[in-house]
């Protein structure tokens, strides 16, 4: 059915009238009807000003995210999307067109095409299907770490200043036995002063951290972290056709570990933010990140994190990335946060309960005045249906649209599993990151201190002895004070040596950016 021109419905139409290149999300619903003649879009160049998919369980988000990556692929734009419950992958394979994609189609007036787009599989730490994705240690920073490790404010703080002396002395933290034995170093007699000038670090604090790490590598975590280090550049690659990549992040695996997830979603960011240079706007963004189940980032983190979170969510634009949340409501994302996604898609929420109600009621309050009901609207929303506001091409907002929205082209659901086994093993990346390489790095380095230092003290030890029995053969009386043991080995010159070695950088100190994460080196 077509528009009225005197209707409210012309108006919100108009709104959507874009000249330049722009995503088809669907067409607009009125009054109970939709209206294939009116096309709810969203500008291209707009796509980094990024935006939030939200709704309950099951109202079809994962659809919408397959829709729009589908079509940024095609304009040529990379795309990264995180596939909790495995059922991203079919992005890679064309759709099947059946009667209920087929009366969708006909519906909001689209021309639908079976096709499959090009993709690349990930998997963290090698876990689950996909290319393994790691990051070191030292990258990764104390700030995240301490949020993966469930670390409150003063033992942030503690690791923070141990990542410094690591950074400082050049002990480049791979691993986690990395971290765990320059702890144990610094809570050691011989490390103990070397934090003197800075601060300490407390035995019962480095207790602390020292049983999180060992909880965290039992849950078989410890293999996200190590080399090679996943270059995120990997995720701004197109296909020879000039089709964006979609980066598919498999997590089914370690969908029982939210928090880790969550959070290395940050990481990866916070490298992209770190290598990109400043591009200003674009005709067309460099990456548009979806980063799903964004509720989990925000959840219990401290005032420092989130405003982190916000500061790299404020500048990356301008780096030519745009980041999309998923969640379920608007108000699992900070406000703070949330006042920076121009882009809005916004699925049925449910009322059944007085906190879904009131839920429901903040939501509302973050849209744009609208002619519509929105509280009524959004609970009557049907699966694959949502309520649409974006960034028009000059930059402001678009009419509250409720929008009933296209069928995604690709497989809606999960390739076969030797599907995508093919297809990880045959990925030009396969062999730069599958294997988990294990070089020198800090725990080598002060095991191969402490060896050096108990030789050092038995050759002092033998040493003393042998002065001694020299003098009793001679006749001759010892000194009349003699140096303890220890204050022979530490004055000795090989002892000197061992502790320069230690502190002598590989290179300059390490720098680092938003969440305390390293700057890459290339």
């Amino acid at each position: 059915m077509s528009v009225s021109e005197q209707s409210p419905a012309a108006e919100i139409s108009a709104g959507y009238a874009f000249t330049g290149a722009a995503l088809d999300l669907g067409a607009l619903l009125w009054d109970g009807t939709c209206h294939p003649d009116a096309q709810i879009r969203i500008p291209l160049p707009m796509l980094n000003r990024h935006g939030l998919v939200a709704g309950a369980t099951g109202t079809g988000k994962t659809k919408t995210l397959q829709l729009i990556a589908e079509q940024l692929s095609a304009n040529g734009v990379p795309v990264f999307l995180a596939d909790i419950k495995g059922d991203v992958s079919g992005i890679s394979a064309p759709g099947v067109e059946g009667e209920k994609v087929r009366g969708r189609a006909g519906e909001v007036g689209q021309e639908w095409a079976a096709k499959g787009f090009p993709c690349e599989f990930y998997g963290l730490g090698g876990i689950g299907a996909g290319i393994p994705v790691r990051a070191t240690v030292t990258s990764f920073g104390p700030v995240l770490l301490s949020k993966v490790l469930q670390l409150n404010q003063t033992q942030e703080q503690s690791l923070g200043l141990i990542f410094h002396y690591a950074d400082s002395k050049g002990l480049e933290l791979v691993d986690l036995k990395d971290l765990r034995a320059v702890v144990a170093f610094l809570v050691s007699d011989t490390g103990k002063p070397e934090l003197k000038g800075i601060g300490g670090l407390s035995t019962v604090t480095a207790g602390v951290i020292l049983r999180a790490i060992t909880a965290f590598e039992q849950q078989g975590a410890g293999g996200f972290f190590g080399e090679p280090e996943f270059d995120t550049g990997e995720f701004l690659r197109t296909a020879p056709d000039g089709r964006g990549v979609v980066s598919v992040l498999e997590l089914p695996a370690v969908q029982d570990k939210p928090q880790l997830f969550s959070t290395f979603l940050m990481w990866m960011l916070a490298d992209l933010y770190g290598d990109l240079p400043e591009v200003g706007d674009l005709e067309k963004p460099k990456l548009v990140f979806f980063f799903d189940e964004a509720h989990l980032l925000f959840k219990g983190a401290s005032k420092a994190f989130l405003e982190s979170i916000t500061q790299t969510v404020r500048l990356i634009r301008s780096k030519g990335v745009g980041v999309f949340f998923v969640t379920q409501t608007p108000k699992d994302v900070p406000s703070d946060v949330l006042a920076q996604l121009g882009n809005r898609v916004q699925h049925a929420l449910r009322a059944f309960t007085p906190d879904d109600a009131k839920a429901l009621k903040a939501t509302v309050r973050t849209f744009p005045n609208s002619a519509y009901d929105l509280e009524e609207v959004l609970t009557g929303l049907g699966t694959g249906e949502a309520v649409v506001t974006v960034l028009s091409e000059s930059g402001a907002p678009t009419p509250v649209a409720a929008t009933r929205l296209r069928a995604p082209e690709s497989l809606m659901g999960p390739i076969e599993a030797g599907a995508l086994e093919a297809a990880v093993k045959g990925s030009p990346l396969y062999g730069r990151y599958a294997e988990a390489v294990d070089r020198e790095s800090a725990y080598e380095k002060l095991t191969a201190e402490q060896r050096a230092a108990e030789a050092a003290a038995v050759g002092a030890a033998e040493k003393a002895e042998a002065e001694k029995a020299e003098a009793a053969k001679g006749g001759r009386t010892a000194p009349k004070k003699d140096e303890s043991l220890a204050e022979q080995v530490v004055g000795s010159g090989i002892f000197t040596s061992l502790a320069r070695s230690i502190g002598t950088q590989l290179g300059r100190e390490i720098s680092r950016s938003l969440f305390g994460t390293a700057r890459r080196r290339r």
